[in-house]
């Protein structure tokens, strides 16, 4: 039938338009639903590189939902992007959700980011964490004599990798493998939530990590390193929970940080015994500042005990610490070899602790038994400065390897007050040599008080490192993701 008034061919030219217009209604709307699914986001962070690459998780098929695992989304994801390491690197954003994954690895050129609402958890499913050999600098694993487990973010020679994000989170679920460790139920060392081995500038910032197998962030054999924004939990009687661990490191830098764990929340390591001596790796120049810790059974920070392939230049500066066993610990025993030498520590605010000051060089743990018994460990150059603690049980206890003493401690401007059940004698030093310079209360006979004339002994050094002179760039971003 004819419209009223319409020629036949404008009827049907009518008819065409009519038909057109609902077919681009229909896809419109279509279309927009597509649209309405895809959700464009934006990010920025600081780096020491941008990436002129960028892909969500989602694009390789990652699910969010606490119950998937996507430890396959994440490889595939890092395997696809690492083409990309030669045309400007290539990032991996990980939007808001629960992304349940195993152990994955990274590449060279390469960030990993996590968006603000971003949850990790890492499997309890133990066919997901590949089991690797012993560090060679350890030569068995700390939890068992075999092998261990590969950490959750873990890399192998790599170059300019940076792992951040909005203060997103990963959670290693702790609780599994604590209750493994404590039933002596573990073939193999717990694994860590990050590692890098034998790598160079990397950044790992901005992040929030919560109950880890074992230590949270292990730098090992590598270069160049800057932790930075990084806030670690887990509960104070969780079992080897140590926050940040550089171990046979060069140029670290670890700075404006918050740690709450089990153990140590900085422990500077360089290998164990004979192992260790062998490798021949010490960790060095490094720098700890701005950090708060707490950790009622251990140091804020420890230099050892596996510290056989030497540990020297550390510098750390305006470190608070609350309810920590000690504040600065130096642990080593005959049979380690090495040196801890040429370090310097300056303003702490210390709160509640056991101990201010702990060097001993009566730490017993060995690998095995066929370390080197007359293998002793040279202690030298230790400087303390500009610290004020309260509520203390003992100011320190000091205790250097009979016919190896530790020798060149300088102590200055430090004022501890003692806790209501303290102690009767605040300090015991033995086979220690060094001086003080207005401490109170007053130290032992082995450090002679200098006066206030030596109040500015023990310098810091004034040179900065080279890991210091690195500047980062901002780096901002869209991304589209499902």
């Amino acid at each position: 039938m004819e419209l009223l008034g319409m020629s036949p061919m404008r009827t049907k030219m009518t008819r065409i338009v009519t038909v057109l217009l609902l077919v681009g209604f229909i896809l419109g709307v279509r279309g927009g639903e597509a649209r309405k699914g895809k959700v464009t986001e934006s990010f920025a962070y600081t780096g020491i590189s941008c990436r002129r690459h960028t892909a969500s998780i989602t694009d390789f098929g990652g699910v969010g939902d606490g119950k998937t695992s996507n430890t396959k989304a994440f490889q595939d994801a890092v395997n696809h992007l690492s083409k990309y390491a030669s045309d400007g690197g290539a990032q991996l954003y990980v939007p808001a959700g629960k992304w349940l994954t195993g152990s994955f690895s990274l590449t060279s050129h390469f960030t990993l980011y996590l968006q603000k609402h971003a949850l990790l958890l890492a499997s309890q499913d133990m066919k997901e964490w590949p089991v690797l050999k012993p560090l060679p600098s350890y030569g068995r694993g700390r939890d068992a004599a075999g092998g261990r487990f590969t950490s959750l973010i873990y890399g192998t020679n790599l170059t300019d990798v940076i792992v951040t994000g909005a203060n997103g989170t990963i959670d290693g679920q702790g609780s599994f493998w604590w209750q493994k460790f404590h039933k002596g139920k573990l073939k193999y060392t717990r694994p860590y939530i990050i590692e890098f081995m034998y790598s160079d500038t990397i950044q790992i910032s901005n992040l929030t990590l919560l109950n880890s197998p074992s230590w949270n962030v292990h730098p090992v054999y590598s270069s160049n390193i800057l932790i930075k924004g990084i806030k670690i939990l887990a509960p104070v009687k969780s079992p080897n929970t140590d926050g940040i661990n550089p171990d046979s490191c060069t140029n670290v830098r670890i700075e404006d940080s918050y740690i709450v764990s089990g153990d140590d929340c900085i422990a500077v390591k360089s290998g164990w015994d004979e192992y260790g001596i062998s490798f021949g790796m010490p960790t060095k120049q490094l720098v700890i500042r701005r950090l708060t810790c707490i950790s009622p059974y251990s140091a804020a920070i420890a230099l050892g005990s596996e510290m056989s392939g030497g540990i020297q230049d550390v510098r750390a500066e305006d470190i608070t610490s609350v309810h920590t066993e000690s504040g600065v610990r130096i642990k080593t025993a005959r049979g380690r070899g090495g040196f801890v030498k040429d370090i310097f520590v300056r303003r702490m605010s210390l709160h509640t602790m056991k101990w201010v000051f702990w060097m001993t060089g009566n730490y017993k743990q060995h690998a095995d038994n066929h370390y080197d018994p007359n293998a002793l460990p040279v202690i030298q150059g230790i400087n303390y400065r500009d610290i004020v603690a309260n509520n203390v049980s003992m100011a320190a206890r000091l205790e250097g390897i009979e016919g190896d003493p530790f020798t060149q401690i300088c102590i200055a401007n430090v004022t501890i007050g003692m806790a209501a059940k303290a102690k009767k004698v605040p300090w015991t030093c033995t086979d220690v040599e060094g001086i003080t310079s207005g401490v109170s209360p007053r130290p032992c006979d082995l450090l002679p008080d200098q006066g206030q004339k030596k109040i500015a002994a023990c310098d810091f050094p004034a040179e900065p490192l080279s890991i210091d002179r690195v500047v980062l760039k901002t780096c901002t971003y869209r991304v589209n993701h499902m």
